[in-house]
């Protein structure tokens, strides 16, 4: 690794929150990214395109995609039968779309990742804004993390360093769009849906499709993606 030169590792679902986070890291902090995916059996797979296309377009040369089924686990409507919830955004309580423990596993694994390419920042797109009520969304849960991998990690128990950046994470869904596109992101690239029409374009009512939409209109902006009833 060169000396001087901060290494990365991006957790990139290839999803609008997460392709923001990358490009942040690269373009205002000018790290060296190493980016991630995860394989976990979700429905959405169409996701996994889009984050290797975004991290071409940052000019990331180390994209990874680790599979971890989480069909296994169950319990969510991303990864087993259950459907997905259409126009609820906003109702109280965790939606069915929660995975259990999907950033803990994710994390994790990417802590992992970064102690072998002797990465000390990882980065997460995680926001407790414009969210679904996700736990693992939280910034104590993030805080609590780090102290955790460097407990268990051979990095952290020789003093290394291990920081969790998440600058998104007060950030409103429209803060967060104008944040990369200042950036340069291009949002065409990105797939946000739960639950993608059979040619993958977006359902445009699913929770995620919701908060996306609303971003862009806040703003005043067109997202570049086509929903059906556009």
């Amino acid at each position: 690794m060169s000396t001087g030169v901060t290494h990365a590792v991006v957790l990139l679902s290839g999803g609008l929150d997460s392709s923001t986070a990358l490009a942040w890291a690269v373009r205002k902090m000018g790290w060296q990214c190493h980016t991630v995916a995860f394989d976990y059996g979700q429905r959405h797979r169409i996701e996994l395109d889009a984050s290797a296309a975004v991290a071409h377009s940052f000019g990331v040369t180390d994209h990874r995609v680790i599979s971890v089924d989480l069909r296994a686990i169950g319990h969510s409507a991303l990864t087993s039968a259950t459907p997905v919830p259409k126009d609820e955004a906003g109702h109280a309580g965790i939606p069915s779309t929660y995975v259990p423990a999907r950033n803990l596993i994710f994390l994790s694994l990417a802590a992992g990742l970064a102690e072998a390419v002797c990465a000390t920042r990882l980065v997460i797109g995680a926001n407790v804004v414009d969210y679904s009520g996700y736990p693992d969304c939280r910034q104590e849960f993030l805080d609590a993390f780090v102290r955790t991998a460097l407990l268990g990690t051979k990095a952290g128990s020789e003093g290394g360093d291990l920081q969790i950046a998440a600058p998104l994470i007060q950030l409103g869904k429209a803060e967060i769009i104008e944040l990369g596109l200042d950036l340069g992101l291009d949002y065409g690239l990105t797939r946000s849906c739960y639950d993608p029409l059979p040619g993958g374009s977006p359902c445009g009512h699913c929770d995620s499709c919701y908060y996306r939409r609303q971003g862009f209109e806040q703003l005043g902006r067109q997202d570049p993606l086509a929903y059906p009833d556009n």
